[in-house]
């Protein structure tokens, strides 16, 4: 057939078909209307012949389906309504590999019938971007803190404590969760909506990376980094009064701790699916502010994350179970009377058999507890993923002028009579003073002013200074632990191309190494609170960088200790002691992490026999506490007692190292290790069980060892390795044994005719 003639030509004038709507304003009321092809009457098909008009009403006769007696299925719903679907998880259960959290009961086919299609449960599987990359300890926090979070753990709670340790990767198990709850759900719907990250305002950056970087752009976040406050608000209101039921468009936000508690008012006013804390041990004191602010956000779930949920006292440790789980330990004052005085009874040295009997039942029935809400791995996990890590102690000797000032600020008359009495005012002197002795330990140049304005406890400092004192000039030599550095700077950047992490507690002590790096002409950076949060992400990824020609890092363990990722480094420094032990490990754990491919050595600097040595004794000390309570390690050895703890303000000037004397150690006869530690000890062991050293012979760091000789200050050293895999062992073994054959076939070939005993002597 011609095409002039198909139906939809009918009435064109010309041979081109034009659509009406090419030419709307001609078009009337009456056009619209369709009239049928056999309703037209002769008039309107004079131009055709009645052969012409049958064959037109053939061909435009509607078409219909061939099959007999054929229904259509849309021949009931109207367009654009959804098919009823089968009833599946989002992800298959049985895919190699996968993760499932949750597993429906089997229900037989004939009793699925009967069902409410809406009753029948799905399997809640993680998404396999994210499943295929996580280790298997990875794997089981996932599971966990899932069970937790949807109730399976304990009725009618619905939180958990994340509280492995540092490098474990809690950022990625979090996130996994944190998708799977936004996308799936036993009801074949997302089981949250929204959820909230609260962490230190350094980490908010950070967070927003890391779910990019694993998630990409399958999810938006809204990190609270910045901005005026009227722009906050109006972000936070619209983030909050989004309707739950929705799918939400950005369902993450992520904010600080110190802007939560600002704008509490506004984060109170609606539902939240989930609220995750990092580096929850902020919230160790209930009575503050953040965690009243927290604790009135409604939200069920929630989740706190932080390698050391023990910092200081149990006390803390009971504000953050609460925190997660109000009420399943009772109040504080139950839990104290309960829980905490046997326990602190049975930690100390001198305790009896008695109290420490009851000690372990109360922490068994603490445990029995606890664990049913709390997941915890040690970094013994990642030697099987990361390379060798040593970490050392090293006590060095003050120098002439830091003793004289030393003892002269300790036993002046002032600082004595300030002790005296007793009250606030004598706390908040005591804690003044600790500083101004922590400083002295670091440097004199850092108490200098209070040297020049004979402050109490310097009246008479000022005569001891030398005649060509300047602090505009740094000089090592007028501290020993300045020296030790200035000593590992030098041999770093002339015999290998490692690079290393600095780190105080102090800002004056960072300002220090400045001016000794500018001496010595060596390239730097520094990160402190100074630094705004957006810059600290730059300089980070530009020190790690490879190419970058920075090969210091100086940072501020107050304002960036806790989750920077500076494995461009592979040594640390860690200057001085600080009396929360988390703090410490916190920052000590900013090298040896994932992407980390050298060797890491880790260097603990203590003045010895000074109050630095007394702040790393009570860390030992809560430590233990932690391993106690925390890992469940009966095994965990008590050195120290309540008046040892106390006795701050005394120079040990006639020891090694005032902490090895404490412990009583049986394994060292006259400061020579006799016994090496047990086999399965690390560096994660008891320091008691490390490698003791008052001589360089048995140190495992080569510079540390050319260091010893050229510094002349280093008194006494506690080192260690980290744990072993099985494979590492027998590697190392096969090491040793090249070697020893190496050398016996050297000295054949010295030897024509060698003497059996000198070879064996030598070997």
């Amino acid at each position: 057939m011609r095409r002039s003639l198909a139906p939809s030509q009918i009435g064109s004038s010309n041979d081109v078909f034009k659509s009406p709507l090419l030419n709307p304003s001609k078009r009337t009321k009456r056009d619209c209307t369709r009239i049928p092809l056999a309703q037209k009457t002769l008039s309107q098909t004079l131009s055709s012949s009645d052969h012409e008009n049958l064959i037109k009403q053939i061909l435009c006769k509607p078409f219909r389906v061939p099959i007999p007696n054929y229904v259509s299925s849309y021949c009931s719903k109207s367009l654009g309504l959804k098919r009823t679907q089968v009833r599946r998880a989002l992800h298959d259960p049985d895919e190699p590999n996968a993760l499932v959290l949750y597993l429906p009961p089997h229900i037989p086919e004939h009793e699925k019938m009967k069902m409410n299609a809406n009753d029948v449960k799905v399997a809640v599987v993680v998404d396999p971007v994210l499943g295929n990359i996580l280790r298997p300890h990875q794997r089981e926090g996932v599971k966990f803190m899932y069970d937790c979070v949807t109730g399976m753990q304990i009725d009618d709670a619905y939180g958990c404590i994340m509280a492995d340790e540092m490098g474990l990767g809690k950022t990625l198990q979090c996130i996994t969760l944190l998708w799977t709850l936004l996308r799936q759900g036993p009801d074949c719907k997302p089981t949250i909506s929204k959820a909230i990250i609260v962490c230190p305002s350094s980490l908010v950056k950070n967070w927003y990376n890391e779910i990019h970087k694993w998630l990409g752009q399958r999810i938006n976040a809204l990190p609270m980094d910045g901005g005026s406050k009227a722009e906050i608000t109006l972000k936070l209101q619209q983030f909050m009064n989004t309707y739950n039921a929705m799918r939400v468009a950005t369902p993450v936000l992520i904010i600080s701790y110190e802007t939560f508690r600002i704008y509490s008012n506004i984060l109170h006013s609606s539902e939240v699916g989930l609220v995750l804390c990092d580096e929850g041990h902020r919230l160790k004191n209930s009575e503050n502010q953040t965690y009243q602010a927290l604790m009135g956000l409604k939200a069920k779930r929630r989740i706190l994350i932080s390698g050391t949920p023990i910092q200081n006292d149990l006390t803390e440790y009971f504000s953050l179970v609460h925190f997660v789980n109000e009420g399943i330990l009772g109040t504080a004052q139950e839990f104290k009377k309960r829980y905490e005085n046997h326990i602190l009874k049975g930690q100390d040295a001198l305790a009896s058999d008695q109290e420490r009997v009851r000690a372990q039942e109360c922490l068994q029935t603490l445990t029995s507890i606890v664990n049913k809400c709390m997941i915890r791995r040690t970094s013994t996990l990642l030697t099987k993923y990361l390379p060798v890590k040593f970490e050392q102690v090293i006590c060095v000797k003050m120098t002439h002028l830091q003793t004289q000032i030393y003892k002269n600020f300790i036993n002046s008359d002032a600082i004595r009579n300030k002790f005296s009495g007793s009250g606030d005012k004598n706390t908040l002197s005591a804690l003044s003073c600790i500083t101004t002795l922590k400083k002295l330990c670091n440097h004199p140049d850092l108490v200098y002013e209070k040297i020049m304005e004979r402050s109490e406890g310097f009246e008479k400092a000022r005569d001891m200074l030398p005649s060509n004192y300047d602090i505009k000039d740094v000089r090592p030599e007028y501290s020993g632990k300045l020296m030790i550095l200035d000593c590992i700077l030098a041999n770093l950047k002339t015999n290998t191309d490692d690079k290393i992490v600095l780190v105080s507690n102090y800002t004056q002590t960072l300002d220090l190494f400045e001016k000794l790096c500018r001496k010595r002409q060596y390239l730097y950076v520094r990160l402190d609170g100074s630094m705004t949060i957006k810059k600290r992400a730059k300089v980070v990824e530009s020190f790690n960088d490879k190419n970058s020609k920075e090969w210091i890092f100086m940072l501020s363990s107050k304002a960036g200790g806790c989750g920077l990722n500076l494995i461009g480094a592979n040594r640390l420094i860690m200057f001085d002691p600080d009396w929360n032990p988390a703090n410490d490990d916190q920052a000590m754990a900013r090298v040896w992490r994932d992407g980390q491919k050298k060797p890491c050595y880790i260097y603990r600097l203590l003045a010895t026999g000074t109050i630095e040595e007394k702040i790393f004794q009570r860390q030992a000390h809560k430590k233990a506490l932690s391993d106690t309570v925390v890992d469940q390690n009966e095994d965990s050895l008590r050195h120290f007692t309540s008046d040892d703890l106390k006795d701050l303000f005394r120079l040990e000037e006639n020891t090694l190292s005032d902490t090895h004397s404490k412990f009583k150690c049986k394994r060292c006869v006259n400061n020579i290790q006799v016994t090496l530690p047990p086999d399965n000890s690390d560096c994660t062991s008891d320091l008691s069980n490390w490698y003791h050293c008052a001589d360089k012979k048995s140190l495992a760091d080569l510079v540390l060892k050319q260091c010893w000789d050229l510094a002349k200050s280093i008194s006494f050293v506690f080192h260690h390795r980290s744990a072993q895999t099985e494979a590492q062992k027998n590697e190392e073994d096969k090491e040793n044994t090249q070697i020893k054959k190496k050398l016996k076939i050297e000295l054949d070939e010295d030897y024509s005719e060698p003497d059996d005993s000198g070879d064996e002597d030598y070997i």
